[in-house]
């Protein structure tokens, strides 16, 4: 079996989200549902699953679920339900080339869905995800040149 490439995966429902974060635990982290409870600070593993199940999680608990899971597809699928693009907050390294020929695929790729979409061969959601995560990573270099054209202030020392 294939190693699944998370960074291209998208949610497709909130249960689906929550489903991806326990699977991306399970894979990456070796965490157990029992263990990700733990981690939550959840008293029994059994409301875990309960709320796995039902794909009702109070949203006092989600930031603590991802926490310990290691990704926030939960969030992810909450902002684009309502029509938002998260975009991660870049640091402040200027980019690498590795950085700019991931982009390059990733504009590659998205094209290569938005053409098997119209010549209809492809679902419209994976057009939609594949577009999402494009216009995530291009948002994210502006951010990060943004933020190079006015850099942080050092703490220490500096200009006399």
């Amino acid at each position: 079996m294939a190693k699944r490439n998370w960074k291209r995966v998208q949610p497709r429902s909130l249960k689906h989200s929550m489903e991806l974060c326990v699977d991306y635990a399970k894979d990456i982290k070796n965490l157990s549902v029992e263990r990700i409870s733990d981690l939550m600070g959840i008293a029994s593993h059994f409301t875990l699953y309960k709320w796995l199940d039902e794909a009702r999680m109070p949203a006092l608990m989600i930031r603590p679920f991802e926490h310990a899971c290691g990704i926030s597809y939960v969030t992810q699928y909450l902002a684009a339900s309502d029509h938002q693009l998260l975009v991660p907050m870049p640091n402040s390294k200027p980019a690498r080339d590795t950085d700019l020929m991931a982009l390059h695929a990733s504009f590659s790729q998205a094209v290569a869905v938005l053409a098997a979409f119209y010549m209809g061969n492809e679902e419209g959601e994976a057009a939609k995800a594949e577009l999402a995560r494009l216009m995530g990573d291009v948002a994210s270099h502006h951010a990060r040149v943004e933020r190079m054209g006015s850099p942080e202030l050092e703490l220490f020392g500096g200009e006399e």
